[in-house]
């Protein structure tokens, strides 16, 4: 199994994306690229720990890879919107890859200059490669957030 790490606004949306995704074998929210330690919700929506919103993707390689993860990434928010997505505002809701290796940055950088070769969006994508760092998991209550109250998508 490897691992895959995405910041794309609220995380609840972002996790019932990629859980339901064949190939995915697991997926936890949190928060991740802040400097405060095991940081709470109500301090990351501060804005003022530096981290975002993330998900964490466990996926087995041999059935999904790491280039068809972003795509998924990149096709369900707005990668435009700097430090904010739709109503939510804040760095915490910022469009991040979490890259865990070398190839994992190859692959995130190639496909966002094909995103903004493709002349798709108008605006300037801002979406940041950042080196994955410690994973503080959210609350329990986060979790699979959606699926525990039968709604597939949060967007409106």
């Amino acid at each position: 199994m490897a691992k895959a790490t995405f910041g794309g606004g609220c995380f609840w949306g972002v996790e019932e994306i990629f859980r339901t995704m064949d190939g995915v074998t697991g997926t936890r929210v949190g928060y991740m690229g802040g400097a405060k330690e095991q940081p709470s919700y109500e301090e990351v929506c501060t804005d003022k720990t530096g981290h975002a919103e993330v998900v964490q993707v466990e996926f087995d390689p041999a059935k999904v890879d790491f280039g068809a993860l972003v795509d998924v990434f990149f096709d369900n928010h707005n990668p435009t919107e700097l430090n904010r997505q739709g109503p939510d505002v804040g760095t915490q809701y910022r469009s991040a890859i979490f890259y865990h290796d070398d190839e994992q940055k190859k692959v995130g950088e190639e496909k966002k200059a094909a995103l903004i070769a493709s002349g798709r969006f108008k605006r300037p994508v801002v979406t940041t490669l950042e080196k994955a760092d410690t994973f503080w998991e959210a609350e329990e209550y986060h979790q699979q957030y959606l699926a525990k109250r039968g709604l597939s998508s949060c967007h409106i």
